[in-house]
């Protein structure tokens, strides 16, 4: 069932890379209108749906609507609600990244993949071994935008503007890890298991470079006291170690 946000395409103030027109969708039940522009050419234009068809719809308050078109005119989608329910589609802690950007077309599957694994906000950061320093933000932006719609999460995920390990340190988290593939600590599960997820925290993981942190970085990650976590005894690629990562993380909490 296709699923789209019916809150003008902006969540919370975050630019999700769709027009950011004032909302004009009305939410009557039984029925929901679809008047914004960028919805209603992809629903009505490129899927070409029909009366009939049914659609998952989802409003700024996180409640999701199974919906059956009734009506599709020249200007609007009228859609008549089977069933609500609130949306169920995340994580009950707070899981961040901070990352180091590559250059080809795997930063575009991190984005994606941190989206469906429930990351709450993505931290491009220009290390010393950074493949990319150009900033990007808004294009991967539109990418967990469309990686949200795909696995019906009602919070769509923010990405910042490339920015620094000092400036992403400077802010609000509950806890902070670094993943190293050497001089590392401990591995992940021991970490977890020594020092549990608490529900609501606010979790950092910062993942660097396809060449690693420099010396000076895990310098400073030291005096910041910044536990040092494996992954294992593999060698893993940049975009492989975020995936893995943040698996791994949402595998020790729900077990």
């Amino acid at each position: 069932m296709p699923h789209f946000f019916i809150n003008g395409g902006v969540n919370q103030g975050v630019n999700s890379g769709v027009n950011k027109e004032e909302n004009p969708n009305t939410i009557q039940p039984p029925l929901i209108t679809i008047k914004d522009t960028d919805n209603y050419r992809h629903i009505a234009r490129s899927l070409r749906a029909r009366a009939g068809e049914k659609l998952l719809l989802i409003d700024d308050k996180q409640i999701q609507y199974e919906t059956v078109i009734k009506e599709i005119t020249s200007k609007e989608i009228i859609c008549e609600i089977q069933k609500s329910y609130p949306s169920k589609r995340d994580l009950d802690f707070d899981l961040y990244l901070a990352q180091s950007p590559l250059r080809s077309d795997s930063q575009l599957t991190i984005m994606e993949k941190a989206t469906e694994l429930g990351i709450r906000e993505v931290f491009p950061v220009a290390t010393d071994n950074c493949a990319l320093k150009v900033d990007k933000h808004e294009k991967w932006q539109r990418v967990m935008y469309e990686a949200s719609k795909q696995c019906e999460r009602a919070k769509i995920p923010t990405c910042h503007e490339l920015s620094t390990l000092s400036e992403v340190l400077d802010k609000d988290f509950d806890r902070i890890i670094v993943f190293a593939e050497r001089s590392t600590e401990k591995s992940l599960k021991q970490y977890l298991r020594e020092n549990p997820i608490k529900k609501g925290e606010k979790f950092l993981v910062i993942i660097g470079p396809e060449g690693g942190f420099s010396e000076r970085e895990f310098q400073y990650f030291r005096e910041k006291n910044l536990p040092l976590i494996s992954l294992g005894d593999l060698i893993l690629k940049a975009d492989t170690a975020v995936i893995t990562a943040l698996g791994d993380i949402i595998y020790e909490y729900q077990g």
